[in-house]
This record gives structure tokens, C-alpha cells and sequence, in this order.
């Protein structure tokens, strides 16, 4: 599996040669720096550690200094652990985009963006109780009946309720690698890329 740290940048369309407009997202992907292999001899599993984007000396710590120092490579704000990885990469050296290329299928894994305590009609789709009689008032979102009374006596575990949306882990598979800018570390995926703008991606292909 080949992996790479970006960072999502924003959105915006790139046209082909019949004219044809298509939406894509920007991430900036690497360069990220190999850290760290494990082997199955020393920790009992093949993976590969990579990380991305620099940190500033007073916001490290002796013990990370020392990790990096290995890599011979400055401190590091974010770190991946990619299991059975297929980089032929060594402790130092770099993974850039240029191990994707245009057409490819890949997956990016992010933190959807936090939309605070919601509702059940935005967090679960209810469609409210549709219009008011005599004596309803303010009832068009509530969320209705949640259980029994004597019996059960109590509210069932997983019960679409309001709460904390947003915030999760999210996997989007098939997206497409439209175009790649080398020169910049910029690739432009065409499909729905988690999490806002800045926020930190995982590609894996």
C-alpha cells in the first residue's frame, strides 16, 4: 500500500480539452519523510512510519528530537503508521506525490468537519411530526417517543437521539487523482475529500 500526509488546501475546477468542468480538491501531499520501519524480527509486524510538516524546536520534546535525529530530518508536527506498506524507502528518505499517477483510484482517510450538538432532524434525518394541530407548539423537530413506560423501563442502547455531530473518523474509497503538480507537492482529487480546509488527510492507494 503506498501512503502519503497532505494537507487539504480547498477546492476549486480544472476544465479538459472538449471543454468539460470538473470539481476537484487541492491537498498538498508531502513531501513526507520515513522515520521509523518496523519489521516483524524487532517489533512483530512490517509498518512503516512517515511524517509531515515541520515543528518548532520549543514545541518538541527531547525524546522526539532524538527520534527525528535519526532521520537526520527536523522535527515533525503530524506521524502516520502505515502497516504492510509496499515503499522500498529507507530511514531518511523522502515519498513525494510522484508515487501517484493521473487516473489512479485512492483512498483518503480524514476527521469530518465538527458540527457541535445537533438536532435529530440534521444529525439522523427525522422528518419532524409535519404540521401543527391545536395545541402543538415549537413540536416540528422534536425527536417524539423514545421508549416504553412500566415496561421496558428504559431507553434501548443506540436510539438516534440528538448529540455531538461531526468530528469522525471518515475513509472515502475510489476517489480519482485528476492532476498532479510536482513542482508544488499539489494533487487534485476528483470526489468528496473529508474535513475543512487545513485539515490533515491521509492518501493511500
Amino acid at each position: 500500500m503506498k501512503s502519503i500526509i497532505g494537507k487539504k488546501v480547498g477546492m476549486t475546477s480544472i476544465f479538459d480539452n472538449n471543454g468539460r468542468q470538473t470539481a476537484v480538491t487541492i491537498i498538498e501531499a508531502g513531501p513526507c519523510v520515513v522515520t521509523q520501519k518496523k519489521t516483524v524480527d524487532s517489533d512483530g509486524y512490517n509498518a512503516v512510519q512517515i511524517a509531515f510538516g515541520d515543528k518548532k524546536e520549543k514545541h518538541t520534546l527531547l525524546s522526539e528530537k532524538n527520534h527525528f535525529a535519526k532521520a537526520n530530518t527536523p522535527a515533525k508536527k503530524f506521524i502516520k503508521e502505515i502497516r504492510d506498506s509496499e515503499t522500498d524507502k529507507n530511514i531518511g528518505d523522502t515519498i513525494s506525490v510522484d508515487i501517484f499517477n493521473e487516473g489512479d483510484k485512492i483512498t483518503v482517510v480524514g476527521t469530518s468537519k465538527g458540527k457541535g450538538f445537533q438536532g435529530v432532524v440534521k444529525r439522523h434525518g427525522f422528518h419532524g411530526v409535519g404540521e401543527q394541530s391545536h395545541g402543538q407548539h415549537d413540536r416540528s423537530r422534536a425527536p417524539g417517543s423514545i421508549g416504553g413506560s412500566s415496561y421496558p423501563a428504559r431507553v434501548f442502547k443506540g436510539m438516534r437521539m440528538a448529540g455531538r455531530m461531526g468530528t469522525d473518523k471518515v475513509q472515502m474509497k475510489g476517489l480519482t487523482v485528476v492532476k498532479i503538480f510536482p513542482e508544488k507537492n499539489y494533487l487534485l482529487i476528483s470526489g468528496s475529500v473529508p474535513g475543512h480546509n487545513g485539515s490533515i488527510v491521509l492518501i493511500q492507494k
